[in-house]
């Protein structure tokens, strides 16, 4: 049995409004790219023909994908969150004992994590290191940069 997957509201939004399309609009656009391209005669050498099916093929690729990932997603209920420690969810603010610098980290899921918005998975050596770990107390995470070391100054939901 696969693993239970946190996400929060808005991504379980995301994944769900996506799935609805694939399987209604998605599905109605390559069905009539599939017919316009038959009135074009021989589908041996029909390239519309070929690249309608080809795209009707990772649609459902996608969909199965997406109801299979859907299967095994829990919402994160946010008052579940305790942010005496740092917990899946949380938002975390660490210094690194090495220049100074002020970070804050949101803890998700792989699904969710984008280093762009310092949104970082749980799974992750940073997310790792930091889970159960309490205000003023300093970590070190291994990471493909090398070990790192953080003093987390501040946890919130």
């Amino acid at each position: 049995m696969a693993e239970i997957i946190k996400v929060t509201r808005e991504k379980y939004d995301e994944l769900t409004s996506r799935l609805k399309y694939l399987e209604t609009e998605a599905r109605g656009e390559i069905a009539a790219a599939i017919k316009t391209a038959k009135e074009f005669g021989d589908l041996s050498e029909n390239a519309e023909y070929s690249a309608a099916k080809d795209a009707q093929i990772q649609t459902e690729t996608e969909i199965a994908r997406l109801t299979e990932t859907l299967t095994f997603i829990q919402v994160l209920d946010e008052r579940e969150i305790d942010p005496s420690t740092v917990s899946f969810g949380t938002l975390v603010t660490v210094v690194d004992m090495e220049d100074g610098e002020e970070i804050q980290y949101r803890i998700l899921s792989t699904l969710e994590a984008s280093s762009r918005d310092n949104k970082i998975s749980d799974q992750s050596p940073i997310g790792k290191a930091l889970i159960g770990h309490k205000k003023g107390e300093t970590i070190k995470a291994s990471t493909p940069g090398g070990i790192v070391s953080l003093k987390i100054k501040d946890i919130k939901k």
